[in-house]
């Protein structure tokens, strides 16, 4: 007989409190449940049952073997649960929150793409990046850069994004062109500057923290697509994610600076509530974006 079955029939058996009752919750006959207990106890060789005409009570060893039993039991419908989520459709409403440019340009498309595939699938997208994802109940998050408070949080790093110094062709001609770190204190950069603070250009050095530049300048804009153009324009130097460049560098209209300096990398995140599973919508946002985005973003 099979164990795992002998095992459910008789926790059930326990739980309803005789063989009779539990061959009705089973839809079984009552000669049946008394063979896959009895199939057990003749296994095991031992009793896990005392049984008379009125009432049936667990032996000391018959109490010890049903509350393993019920673990086991739960285990298997919580394996099998997994099962069916890796071959269900991802269905139902899925809200994610994502960095408002980042999410614009590159994940908002991909995610897009993952709705068409699966018409029961919805969307609810915020461009947010500070928002609580706990206390907004989103199901899904991407972050950049260090990650901070993960409690309740399963993470996952899915890509990273690349910065780089770019200019005009037509501004490098007139103040020249800066061969080292140290030469971009003799330029003129587009600042970022967010929520009040000035955003530092980051480089990074082996073995030791980054090195962080504020170049002085003119300009200090707020979102990146601007600087993007007023680069763009020759207004000066900037500091850009290169996937948010990459046509103006095919096309020339900037051309990147600096060749022999690597540059720094943001890592990509994605963070959703802790669970015993991982919805199937979750799941499958996440490995579309970990197997798209760094194709995108280098």
């Amino acid at each position: 007989m099979d164990r795992l079955t002998s095992m459910a029939v008789f926790v059930k058996a326990v739980d309803v409190g005789s063989f009779a009752a539990a061959a009705d919750a089973l839809e079984m006959s009552g000669p049946m449940v008394g063979k896959h207990v009895r199939f057990l106890e003749e296994r095991l060789g031992v009793r896990l049952l005392n049984r008379t005409t009125r009432r049936q009570s667990l032996t000391e060893t018959g109490q010890a073997y049903y509350e393993r039993c019920r673990t086991v039991l739960a285990e298997a419908v919580a394996a099998d649960a997994v099962a069916s989520d890796e071959l269900s459709e991802p269905r139902g409403r899925l809200r994610v929150t994502v960095p408002a440019l980042l999410g614009r340009h590159c994940i908002a498309p991909l995610l897009m793409k993952l709705a068409r595939r699966y018409p029961h699938l919805e969307l609810d997208l915020s461009f947010d990046p500070i928002a609580d994802i706990i206390e907004g109940r989103y199901d899904l998050a991407i972050r950049t850069g260090d990650l901070h408070d993960q409690s309740g949080l399963m993470t996952r790093r899915i890509a990273s994004q690349r910065m780089v110094v770019c200019g005009t062709r037509s501004y490098l001609r007139a103040n020249g062109k800066p061969k080292s770190l140290d030469d971009l204190a003799q330029h003129q950069a587009i600042i970022y500057r967010r929520s009040g603070r000035v955003r530092p250009w980051l480089f990074p050095r082996e073995g030791q923290p980054p090195s962080e530049i504020v170049p002085a300048g003119r300009l200090r804009l707020d979102d990146l697509d601007a600087i993007a153009d007023a680069a763009s324009q020759g207004m000066g130097l900037a500091w850009l994610p290169y996937w948010l460049v990459r046509e103006r560098l095919r096309a020339g209209r900037l051309v990147t600076l600096l060749s022999g300096q690597p540059g720094f990398l943001y890592d990509c995140h994605a963070l959703w509530p802790r669970s015993s599973r991982m919805p199937p919508k979750v799941r499958a946002a996440v490995d579309a974006l970990a197997a798209a985005l760094p194709k995108l973003l280098t």
